[in-house]
């Protein structure tokens, strides 16, 4: 794993990045703590939070956002605005009043499996997984897992076909 992306686009934020070999990341990307798979393109506008993990051979398309919690496995295609969501409960303040710290909620994983597909403007709900090989229409929100190979559309995502 290396330190910088292989090429040299200017305007972006790169901070504690670990980046395997041949990842491009375009302009005004925002990039920190995450991890980088070897030969990934990362589109302009992106923005990939800590603890991201991103596999090899992936292309995240502009004006995605990939939150904590985020796993990508190998050669997963995100599209064009694509959402990820990590908190069930979201909401400024505690009830307390006081602004919300990492101790107010609940991390909601998700995990996209080996070689799928997530259309553009798909919105991903925490606690998912979208299985090996499964396509996620353009626009969709996933509420629940995503059966290996099936394509998926709609709000929320239902059923297509099956593999």
């Amino acid at each position: 794993m290396g330190i910088a992306p292989s090429n040299d686009a200017p305007f972006r934020t790169i901070d504690d990045v670990e980046f395997g070999d041949g990842v491009i990341v375009r302009s005004f990307a925002n990039l920190y703590g995450c991890r980088i798979g070897a030969g990934t393109t990362i589109g302009t506008f992106v923005e990939i939070q800590r603890g991201v993990v991103v596999g090899a051979r992936c292309k995240i398309q502009s004006h995605s956002f990939l939150c904590e919690g985020v796993e990508l496995e190998d050669e997963v295609f995100v599209g064009h605005g694509v959402l990820f969501v990590n908190d069930r409960y979201p909401a400024a303040t505690a009830a307390t009043g006081e602004l919300k710290g990492p101790e107010d909620w609940e991390l909601l994983r998700v995990r996209v499996a080996r070689r799928a597909s997530l259309g553009s403007g798909a919105v991903v709900m925490g606690g998912v997984t979208v299985g090996e090989g499964a396509l996620v229409g353009a626009g969709a929100v996933v509420t629940r897992d995503v059966a290996a190979g099936a394509v998926v559309a709609g709000v929320p995502a239902r059923a297509v076909r099956s593999a």
